[in-house]
């Protein structure tokens, strides 16, 4: 326990430097590496005719949004099926077939990188570089923007301008992807990761069998898909082999990479906010209510500090029911005459322990990354039903911005619910939340659970979904939902016992992971287009205070609230329901 606690406390010392850093680049203030910067931007702009003082509506930047993703799909899936070339493949892999090249690059696009192969047998050197890790890159950046762009219209500077997609998008990759992974990169190196572009060595061990020992250009990849919240590994077993995670040291790097930028959104959210309640007190010549008296709030703001709170008592709820869960040992594998005195170890590095396993399960699924440090399909029912569960959330700080998103949509939510308590107009961040933004907010909220329960449903319910569920009863229907839950919320993540390398479940995860990641994004778009045409509304004594420790607790119970409507049914048929089993 004492470890947990030592792990978070070192991820708060870090996260707040990186957030302001962050904020700093959201914001177009200057910042130590501009010099260097700004000379590269300046040259993509150049190369590509980006205009960077053009500036966007939401409706533009969406556009541009996905125009750009849809020619890297394109020219992703090609390079896919093609991949035979004797251009960096030293171990002769062949092309990709059609459904499976299909939801890998959609998979790697929506920052998904769920993965229905094995890196080591399906993929050659050239297609992890220029289509897996390029889009690691770009896929990441892609939903910060969005997420600038969305903070932007809720900040309300302007009318119309919420930024503009390019000039974030480069910004973001050659200010924070880069060079964060260049460093990162260095240290997995330091701790035995490989990093070369040899072929796949063959070694005799001392029983005289032969073993492949894979090789590759597998540091690069860890990093930036720990670092953009992306989870696709280079092997097969992801980061529980120690060719991708050898030490304590190297699971920590992995770890607090993972978690380092979903963190710093929310703080560049609190900080903007706090610049729009500045900007307003200076132009109607007030003094602003902005002088906090707690050093949280005055480092991330108010409003960071609220929803900051909310995602972390969420965060520390699922933590604990796992840690618990997993400590417990398994009774069926007692029964068998194995010591459970150091709770359930299957599936789990010894190296990492419980705690550590855990912990990374936790954060993986809560910072919608997906890379695994132990086989989520072994875990306990109660313990396998939080990655579980904070996937069908999809709030709890979350990937590349989509977590703070996500829960401002339940902000709305609450202060909706709240204002029809007393009789009010509700009000956000300043503005009145009508109609337009209450409807976008509940059909924002709504595709998530619809995608996994529909497609959840359409699996058990034909023959070739029936086809891959390996294991009969609840465990079954538990990895049905956790595969379509880490599809919707763009994870990656999965219950391995899963048979999903066929046409059917390519396709329908495929087509999961695209409308989860692009319904969501453009709907949330439109509300902060909407939002920020508004005029601020002045505070009165009946406006209710977002920026509360209260309001957090609010905003936690209508999470689990919403959460137990839609997706209880289906928990008790499957996690609750083998825990009770498993325990009776």
């Amino acid at each position: 326990m004492l470890q947990l606690a030592l792990t978070i406390i070192i991820y708060l010392l870090i996260v707040i430097p990186v957030g302001r850093y962050m904020y700093h680049i959201a914001a177009g203030k200057h910042t130590f590496a501009d010099p260097v910067f700004d000379r590269v931007d300046g040259l993509i702009y150049k190369i590509s005719g980006v205009n960077p003082q053009r500036g966007m509506n939401w409706k533009q930047y969406a556009l541009a949004l996905v125009g750009t993703n849809a020619v890297m799909v394109f020219i992703g899936y090609l390079i896919l099926r093609i991949q035979h070339i004797g251009l960096f493949n030293p171990n002769g892999i062949g092309d990709m077939e059609p459904t499976l090249a299909f939801n890998t690059i959609v998979s790697f696009m929506t920052n998904t990188n769920l993965q229905h192969y094995s890196g080591e047998s399906g993929l050659s050197y050239l297609s992890q570089m220029l289509v897996i890790i390029f889009m690691m890159f770009v896929s990441a950046s892609t939903g910060y923007a969005a997420c600038v762009a969305f903070i932007r219209g809720l900040a309300g500077r302007t009318k119309e301008n919420v930024g503009n997609f390019f000039v974030d998008l480069v910004r973001i990759t050659t200010r924070i992807m880069i060079p964060f992974s260049i460093v990162g990169c260095l240290l997995l190196v330091w701790q035995g990761v490989p990093q070369n572009f040899i072929a796949n060595t063959v070694v005799t061990t001392i029983e005289g069998t032969k073993q492949i020992i894979a090789q590759g250009p597998i540091a690069a990849l860890e990093i930036i898909k720990h670092l953009g919240t992306n989870g696709g590994g280079f092997l097969g077993a992801n980061s529980s082999t120690p060719l991708e995670n050898p030490t304590i040291l190297s699971n920590l790097i992995e770890l607090y990479s993972m978690m380092i930028l979903p963190g710093a959104c929310v703080i560049t959210f609190g900080k903007m906010v706090l610049d729009s309640k500045r900007a307003r007190a200076a132009g109607q010549n007030e003094q602003a209510d902005t002088k906090d008296r707690s050093l949280v709030s005055r480092i991330i703001g108010r409003e960071g500090r609220t929803i900051f709170l909310a995602m972390g008592i969420i965060f520390l709820i699922g933590l604990s029911v796992c840690f618990w869960s997993e400590s417990q040992g398994n009774p069926a594998l007692e029964q068998v005459g194995l010591d459970q005195s150091m709770g359930s170890m299957e599936g789990k590095e010894v190296r990492f322990g419980i705690a550590q396993s855990a912990m990374f399960t936790t954060t993986t699924t809560s910072f919608t990354t997906g890379t695994v440090n132990n086989m989520h399909d072994t875990l306990t029912p109660l313990g396998g039903m939080v990655p579980l569960l904070h996937m069908m959330l999809n709030v709890v700080f979350g990937g590349k911005g989509v977590g703070l998103m996500n829960m401002i949509m339940y902000a709305i939510l609450a202060v909706f619910i709240c204002g029809l308590m007393i009789g009010r107009t509700p009000e956000y961040l300043g503005k009145k939340i009508e109609g337009r933004e209450m409807k976008l907010t509940a059909l924002c909220i709504i595709i998530h659970p619809l995608l996994i329960l529909s497609f959840s449903a359409l699996a058990v319910a034909v023959p070739a979904g029936l086809e891959g569920i390996t294991n009969p009863g609840f465990h079954g229907l538990s990895q049905v939902l956790y595969e379509y839950a880490s599809s919707a919320a763009n994870n990656g993540s999965g219950f391995e016992g899963l048979a999903d390398n066929s046409y059917f479940w390519n396709i329908t995860a495929g087509l999961a992971m695209f409308f989860g990641r692009y319904l969501s994004i453009i709907i949330q778009l439109a509300i902060a287009g909407s939002l920020m045409k508004k005029r601020f509304v002045s505070e009165s004594v009946g406006t209710l205070k977002t920026e509360t420790v209260s309001f957090a607790v609010i905003l936690v119970f209508v999470v689990y609230i919403f959460a137990a409507l839609t997706f209880f049914p289906a928990l008790a048929l499957g996690p609750i329901a083998e825990h009770l089993t498993l325990w009776s």
